[in-house]
């Protein structure tokens, strides 16, 4: 589905970002995968081989998208879609209820959640509104953004980013469908990566989600999860698709949490 493409994940070097990437380069893809460490490039290089360049990089760096989309165009010979993985928690740095968020953790927040999606799906349109081609985007957000969790999950900035990214594709969508950029969303709920390690090592938790999620038995997310719609957006099978946002959630939204 993918033959021919060359991609750019920001954040392709672990959990979502990576099971993606394996999913993209089965389907004849060609990678650039930007990561936040070298240890993570490597073990994905090495795992990937031939089929991917990777690139050490912020995402929060206005250079580093850039750098990643001429990466693409030196070393596969062009440039056809992003996927934008990259982001976090801010609870470390404060974030939590409105009551007590810090206002590092909101800009903390934002910056990794917002901020450099918004600089690397401007890398791109700028880069598609130049070639004439066109492309595609993907872009993650979370359910969190539009079904909230009050016990278990409560991190009110990170909530706003991500309902951000949400209205902010939208709008991109809308403006730039004029020039054939379709940008779309994924949004998924508990997914095992090392962002939800929290969530995923406390019992209480965990029995919440298989009332929550209670597709396949009741279970968290796992990254491979997501890779079928990703492939389907990166692909020319979505041509006609663009301000979508597909919520793999496992029952997430439509469900009721059932507290123990």
């Amino acid at each position: 589905m993918l033959h021919h493409k060359n991609i750019v994940i920001i954040g392709g070097t672990t959990g979502i970002g990576l099971s993606a990437a394996k999913a993209f380069v089965n389907n004849g893809a060609t990678l650039v995968l930007v990561g936040r460490n070298q240890e993570s490039c490597q073990k994905a290089k090495e795992l990937l081989g031939d089929a991917v360049s990777v690139l050490v990089g912020d995402a929060t760096d206005p250079a580093t998208a850039i750098k990643a989309i001429d990466l693409s165009i030196k070393d596969f010979g062009g440039f056809h879609g992003l996927y934008h993985v990259a982001g976090g928690s801010g609870r470390k740095f404060g974030d939590g209820p409105l009551h007590e968020l810090t206002l590092e953790g909101w800009n903390k927040t934002m910056e990794l959640n917002l901020t450099s999606l918004m600089l690397s799906n401007q890398a791109a349109i700028n880069r598609f509104r130049a070639s004439g081609t066109g492309g595609t985007i993907l872009n993650m957000s979370s359910v969190l953004g539009i079904s909230p969790s009050p016990k278990y999950f409560v991190t009110h900035a990170y909530a706003a980013a991500k309902s951000a990214v949400v209205g902010f594709t939208k709008s991109l969508a809308a403006y730039y469908a004029f020039d054939n950029i379709r940008v779309n969303l994924l949004a998924p709920a508990l997914v095992e990566t090392p962002m939800s390690e929290r969530a995923s090592k406390d019992e209480k938790i965990l029995n919440f989600v298989k009332t929550k999620q209670p597709l396949d038995g009741g279970r968290n997310g796992r990254p491979e999860d997501l890779d079928g719609a990703a492939v389907f957006f990166m692909s020319d099978d979505s041509k006609f698709a663009t301000g979508q946002t597909m919520y793999i959630d496992g029952g997430w939204e439509v469900s009721e949490g059932q507290y123990q």
